[in-house]
């Protein structure tokens, strides 16, 4: 490289919807120090590995990515860890991987070839901003027709499985305006709405409790498409419901991780197998195209067989177009982690698989009857699109002409189902 050259980087983002806003902001950072993004990671001056902590499976993955970049940099290049694990498990890092230059929790600045030594600026038990705050950092334009926006950090809720409050802090919605300004500097066609409790924006600036309704209206002026992830279900409201299917994007991701009583009253959690149901069927009614997404956690301590079967027939009655099944896991400093009934690992896969078998086959059935209909997408990327129906990167895709313009919006009539994804011409 000519020493005049500017410097390189490269973000390798693992998780989250929220971690890669985080990891966007961190990138308009780096471009405005004056560095360029690098073809590769093999080829940059400093490589960003933003990690994820919430299970054992993506600490796991964090860890074996940070080991293999470590061994692909070229020599000279700065190796920099950022996001959930940095913040949770920074020392045990430091002390374990010496292959790590910087650890960056939240609240640090990265800064390039800065001592692994930095130190986190902890939220604490105050809404304060960090010292360094990446939620309202400007970003670069979206390189696709989508883009997601976090419009709060942090979370208020106390559920038994999660570690996410203590090291993310305390819910801290942004400013209208801000998330505004975002939108509009995106320039996307489709804004993916983000947060940890989405539905609870604004509530601790004290300005009511369905303040998520005004934002989403506001987005849905701006952009042809706006989505929303991560809702409560006690937080589902008439209101909300008629809002979201007012925009034109009647997709429900709803998180309800269990339906069985006693087991969600263990978890912390709100809501039941009836309740669930009842909800679901009045969207339906009210709009019968609707798309609905939960993600649900198998072995909780004190899992019963009574409750695997009641989340068997929940999953069999709701008929949810997409589901995620996530093997319980340990975090320290929950509350789950000391209550006792622990799930034996072999029969947990088993219920695992059980569940997952039947989800796969709903998923497809109901893909299937897609099949013959008009339906409108947006081009991804040549040859790739998506309806209402599917989150970018987490659900199925529509295969769509490749002459078909990315970035535009096109009506196609679907011709095959192949599993979770759809097969269309123009």
């Amino acid at each position: 490289m000519p020493p005049d050259a500017p410097s390189t980087y490269a973000i390798v983002t693992l998780g989250c919807p929220k971690n890669q806003v985080d990891s966007d902001k961190l990138e308009g950072t780096l471009i405005a120090d004056g560095l360029v993004a690098a073809q590769s990671a093999d080829d940059a001056d400093v490589v960003v590995v933003n990690t994820c902590a919430f299970i054992e499976q993506a600490r796991t993955e964090s860890i074996e990515t940070i080991l293999s970049l470590s061994e692909q940099r070229r020599d000279g290049a700065k190796l920099v860890v950022t996001g959930c694990m940095a913040e949770r498990h920074g020392a045990e890092l430091a002390a374990e991987l010496p292959e790590i230059d910087q650890i960056a929790p939240f609240g640090v600045a990265l800064a390039v070839g800065a001592p692994s030594s930095a130190v986190s600026v902890s939220l604490g038990p105050t809404r304060r901003a960090p010292d360094f705050d990446l939620l309202n950092l400007p970003r670069p334009a979206s390189a696709r027709p989508w883009a997601y926006v976090k419009i709060a950090e942090g979370c208020d809720r106390a559920c038994g499985f999660c570690a996410i409050p203590s090291f993310r802090g305390p819910q801290r919605s942004r400013s209208l305006d801000q998330i505004l300004a975002e939108v509009d500097q995106l320039a996307a066609q489709e804004i993916v709405l983000v947060a940890e409790d989405l539905a609870a924006y604004g509530r601790d600036q004290g300005v009511g409790e369905r303040s998520i309704v005004p934002l989403v209206n506001e987005v849905a002026k701006r952009v042809e498409r706006v989505r929303l992830l991560y809702l409560y279900p006690s937080d589902l409201t008439d209101e909300l419901i008629d809002t979201i299917c007012n925009t034109g994007v009647p997709y429900f991701d709803l998180s309800l991780q269990h339906v069985s009583r006693p087991l969600m009253r263990r978890m912390r959690r709100w809501g039941n197998s009836e309740v669930f149901l009842e909800r679901i069927a009045a969207i339906r009614e009210r709009e019968p195209d609707a798309a609905f997404r939960s993600n649900f956690i198998v072995g909780y301590p004190g899992a019963t067989e009574q409750d695997h079967d009641a989340l068997l027939d929940f999953v069999e009655g709701a008929q949810l177009d997409w589901c995620g099944f996530f093997a319980y896991s340990e975090a320290d400093g929950t509350y789950a982690v000391d209550l006792d009934g622990k799930v034996d690992p072999e029969l947990r896969s088993d219920r695992l698989g059980e569940l997952q078998e039947m989800q796969d086959t709903i998923t497809a059935t109901r893909r299937d009857l897609l099949v013959g209909r008009e339906v409108k997408v947006l081009v991804d990327e040549p040859g790739i699109g998506r309806t209402h129906r599917e989150a970018p990167e987490i659900d199925g895709i529509i295969s769509v002409p490749h002459v078909l313009p990315v970035g535009t919006f096109q009506t196609v009539t679907v011709t095959a189902a192949i599993g979770p994804d759809l097969e269309a011409v123009a």
